[in-house]
């Protein structure tokens, strides 16, 4: 069963490959190059710009070569430490993820510098996936990148969600939440998107470089102070949400800005088209299958406890679906760090699920980053079943605790029973997989 379940996941990360999901919304026929729905004649532009960030950004990039070819002028984009490839005529700056560091801020510079020559005679592409945003680094005045790093460092420990996290650092940005658009206007600016965030908010991903932002300095401060982060940020950042609250400092383009009138949005992947291939999988392996939502968000020992309720009741009743059943889910789930150990959200909703199952026979639980890390390790997630928690004990290791600790990692490392896949080259989140036989 923990074979199938790979298996199943292996399936979601290989239909979300960028190159594929970039070849399947992008055609060049002659001179027209087709994106989506939209047609864009390539004698109307001098000049083809290629940019952007994320961990998907190399494979993305690579496929929009072998579609445009030398017709591209030049690009940069910046990926993750790890996740770089050769390309022909892009440029590629690896840099930190999830924290941002000054090779993402000298990458970023790079792409401030080509966009500031785009005219209306200038195609813009730009290439966004997950992580995105703590890649694509540009401190607005008054910020210092360590600034930045520590903000960013104290959402992700509070739980805060992603939209939350991406909402103060667009306000923190010179570049995020639209004001990429504005350093490019007059151009014609095509963002091409392979989507991590739930529900496919393109204000949120890579915190909107391309889109209108809703959020306000008032939102901004609002979260800080929901996660009583007011005393444990800079001073420089309180002061700056709070002018901008005040009008002293410029709030982001809003939506009916000009600027956005000459720029396109396309998502061409993302969690559903995941999930979707994770069931037509499982139903080749004979599972009854039922995907639960693309949206699931929440705390991640709060999610295990509702996947493990869903084994329990298919070996009790046979509901909602009889076995061989198999339950399949996607989105993000955050982790309230209060531990001192080591993990990512994936390893800690196994681990809490794996005290659930404790003793149930035929019962498996795989979740996993679909770009093949968890926080900061080097695993996608994890697996387990009714035996992990006697297993561990029998080692010396005690599940309860290392939960406590936020030690997923160490847990299962010790057991052996880490997801190990390697950088993906992708990025739509996580697939959570249940299998009950």
């Amino acid at each position: 069963m923990r074979r199938e379940a790979k298996a199943i996941f292996q399936a979601s990360v290989e239909a979300a490959d960028p190159s594929r999901c970039i070849h399947q919304n992008v055609r060049l026929c002659q001179e027209v190059l087709q994106i989506g729905q939209t047609s864009y004649h390539l004698s109307d532009f001098r000049r083809i710009f290629v940019i952007g960030a994320g961990k998907a950004s190399v494979p993305m990039a690579q496929a929009v070569e072998q579609i445009l070819a030398d017709r591209i002028t030049r690009g940069v984009i910046n990926t993750k430490y790890g996740h770089s490839r050769p390309l022909q005529r892009i440029e590629v700056n690896e840099a930190g993820h999830p924290l941002p560091d000054e090779r993402g801020v000298e990458g970023t510079e790079k792409i401030v510098k080509l966009l500031k020559e785009a005219d209306k005679e200038t195609l813009v592409l730009c290439l966004l996936s997950g992580g995105g945003s703590a890649l694509m680094p540009h401190p607005a005045a008054g910020i210092s990148l360590e600034e930045k790093q520590q903000t960013t460092q104290r959402l992700l420990q509070s739980g805060a969600s992603i939209e939350e996290t991406n909402a103060i650092r667009k306000h923190l940005s010179g570049i995020k939440g639209g004001r990429l658009c504005q350093l490019a206007h007059p151009a014609r600016v095509v963002t091409l998107i392979l989507s991590d965030v739930v529900g496919n908010k393109l204000e949120t991903i890579a915190s909107g470089p391309t889109v209108a932002d809703p959020s306000t300095f008032a939102d901004c401060l609002r979260i800080v102070e929901r996660y009583d982060l007011v005393g444990r940020l800079a001073p420089s950042v309180i002061r700056r949400l709070q002018a901008g609250v005040r009008g002293g400092v410029e709030e982001t383009p809003k939506p009916g800005d000009r600027i956005f009138s000459s720029c396109q949005n396309l998502v061409v992947g993302d969690n559903r088209l995941a999930v979707e291939a994770a069931r037509a999988k499982a139903i080749s392996l004979g599972y009854n299958t039922l995907v639960l939502s693309t949206q699931i968000e929440g705390e991640a020992r709060e999610v295990a406890r509702v996947y493990a309720a869903l084994a329990k009741e298919v070996l009790s009743s046979g509901n909602p679906v009889g076995s061989p059943a198999c339950f399949i889910g996607g989105g993000e789930t955050t982790v309230t760090v209060k531990g001192e150990g080591k993990g990512g959200r994936n390893q800690e909703l196994v681990l809490a699920a794996a005290v659930q199952i404790d003793g149930l026979r035929d019962v498996v639980i795989l979740s996993g980053g679909t770009d093949g890390t968890d926080g900061p390790t080097d695993a996608a997630g994890a697996v387990a079943d009714g035996q992990t928690v006697r297993r561990a004990k029998q080692m010396g290791l005690s599940a309860s605790d290392c939960l406590r600790e936020n030690d997923s990692y160490q847990f299962f490392r010790a057991l052996g029973d880490l997801l190990m896949t390697g950088p993906t080259g992708t990025n739509v989140m996580d697939i959570q997989i249940v299998l009950v036989r």
